[in-house]
């Protein structure tokens, strides 16, 4: 499995980052993508992913964060991207939901990051919250390669017109709430080729989690969720998932080796 989208540099890990992945490892999370939210945070999750097996970073300043950013911070990430591996350019993208925030900075600052990942060929994550439209919008000004539709929660049109311009649709914890009536729908009958898994932990917890720390290990759960959903057998919506990220970006197949004992929690 791979989790599309898990913040595992995020300061609730920082006291158990390992048990967290091997545990994520033993429930066959064998692959976590971890997105970017700011240029200062950069060192740090670069080191976060050097040191969990199997995981990968996407690099990007996410739009609840560019009020504090310098305003060269795009130029840095190109600079940033020139020296680290990336499979992504990303978290990127617009916020309409939270009151107060800048619209036309968070604008100006997706438009830079499309252009770097142009420059760079690299596709990329989008945060689309109540901004789906005006997201879509600027990707028809600045194509890029594709990438992932974080936490899609929008129409069917606006997911088809997604899926036409390369993107998959991230799915995860919102799916688990009974209350979720059109995220489980879409996630219901959108075709196979559109879907990626992800937990957005430690937010976004499911159902059963109530408001617990979300954490990469309950993909599993949210996989049998979403096979339920689709009335199809899980290893049939495991395998398609994996392979729809793998269609967006580039994970490397890393070897690593799974602690059949579970370790204490410190990383002990």
């Amino acid at each position: 499995m791979i989790d599309s989208h898990c913040h595992l540099d995020a300061p609730e890990f920082d006291d158990d980052r390992l048990w967290v992945q091997q545990a994520a490892a033993r429930a066959d999370v064998r692959h976590i993508v971890v997105p970017g939210v700011a240029v200062d945070a950069f060192a740090k999750q670069k080191k976060v992913v050097a040191d969990c097996p199997g995981a990968v970073a996407a690099y990007g300043i996410h739009p609840l964060y560019v009020a504090a950013a310098a305003d060269d911070e795009p130029a840095r990430l190109s600079a940033w991207l020139t020296q680290v591996p990336a499979v992504a350019v990303g978290e990127i993208g617009l916020d309409f939901y939270l009151p107060g925030l800048d619209r036309s900075r968070q604008l100006d600052f997706f438009r830079q990051q499309l252009q770097v990942a142009r420059d760079f060929d690299l596709p990329v994550i989008l945060h689309v919250r109540s901004a789906i439209d005006a997201v879509l919008a600027e990707l028809r000004r600045t194509p890029v390669r594709g990438g992932i539709a974080h936490a899609f929660n929008g129409s069917r049109q606006q997911a088809d017109r997604f899926l036409k311009q390369g993107f998959k649709l991230g799915y995860g914890g919102a799916m688990t709430h009974p209350g979720s009536r059109r995220i489980r729908q879409l996630a219901a009958t959108l075709p196979d080729e559109a879907i990626v898994l992800e937990t957005d932990a430690p937010d976004m917890a499911p159902a059963w989690l109530s408001r617990g720390r979300n954490t990469p290990a309950e993909l599993p759960r949210i996989a049998a969720v979403l096979a339920e959903l689709r009335q199809q057998s899980l290893p049939e919506v495991l395998a398609m998932t994996s392979a729809n990220v793998r269609a967006v970006l580039a994970i490397p197949n890393l070897a690593f080796a799974v602690n059949d004992e579970p370790m204490a929690k410190n990383g002990a």
